[in-house]
């Protein structure tokens, strides 16, 4: 018997992904959307998939949201700074009081080890899901590369890639594997459980940046400096301070190794190696 499951975050840049990974896979009948505005709907609606209309912050607005659905896909809240547990704690509370039978979110990887400044909405949040007593499928994200690869433009006006990592090592994976992971769980028969997932093969920044070196055929170097300072320079850029504080913590975490991790869980579910950080960079440099 098929299920009916709800894609929150529908229209950004996972959750996109996500509703034609399970359009792959199932009826787009079994596929609820639930977006923020009404303007991001209508390519929903064009794939065949039923749009709801709500945010994180209107309790009312999930509460319709989840009616008659099985199973929900939380994708975190986009707005580092807000406080997002609370956000997805009102999604939590919506699926809790309608029954359904499962809950999956996408977390950070080693959530409850990581020391990254990001992980503390990740631990919190886990935290709400055991005490909601729903059965949880912990997607635990690693890195995206293209969280790398968004840096590009400006490492190549100035010639150099910049961060705090040193030489510890990063295991991204495209955005595209972590939403097919998801759709495999969220179709799967037995799917609660905690997923532990990253790319198939690490490196350093100065690695990364070697081969943008390759690619461009320009001479791209990998500066390293001190967190404090990283932070002034995305702040100088015009990144708010929130967010120049997670991006330059998150680098110099990654130091200790806090962003490396195993491509196992992830290439096990999707059946498949997970995509080569190399062609992503390519994608993006192309």
């Amino acid at each position: 018997m098929s299920k009916k499951i709800l894609v929150t975050g529908a229209s950004g840049q996972l959750g996109a992904l996500v509703i034609d990974s399970l359009l792959s896979r199932t009826k787009g009948s079994d596929i609820v959307a639930l977006v923020r505005r009404e303007e991001a709907a209508a390519a929903l609606r064009a794939k065949g998939v039923e749009v709801r209309l709500g945010d994180y912050e209107d309790p009312a607005a999930l509460a319709a949201a989840v009616k008659g659905v099985d199973r929900v896909l939380l994708i975190s809240g986009s707005e580092v700074g807000k406080d997002r547990p609370a956000q997805h704690g009102n999604v939590i509370e919506a699926a809790r009081a309608e029954g359904v039978e499962l809950i999956a979110y996408t977390s950070i990887l080693h959530a409850d080890e990581s020391p990254l400044w990001l992980a503390e909405d990740h631990k919190a949040t886990e935290a709400l899901l055991v005490q909601s007593g729903l059965p949880t499928a912990l997607l635990r994200n690693g890195w995206y590369t293209e969280n790398l690869t968004a840096g590009l433009a400006p490492a190549l006006e100035a010639g150099a890639l910049i961060g705090a990592s040193g030489e510890g090592r990063y295991s991204p994976a495209a955005r595209a594997d972590y939403a097919e992971a998801a759709a495999v769980v969220l179709l799967s028969d037995a799917p609660a459980g905690i997923y532990e997932l990253a790319g198939g093969e690490s490196f350093s920044m100065a690695e990364f940046a070697a081969e943008v070196s390759a690619v461009t055929g320009r001479e791209i170097g990998y500066a390293d400096l001190p967190e404090p300072a990283l932070k002034e320079v995305y702040t100088g850029a015009g990144l708010p301070e929130v967010v120049a504080h997670m991006l330059a913590d998150s680098s110099a975490n990654a130091a200790s190794g806090a962003l490396e991790g195993s491509g196992a869980q992830l290439e096990a579910l999707i059946g498949r190696p997970a995509t080569d950080w190399r062609d992503t960079l390519r994608a993006a440099l192309a």
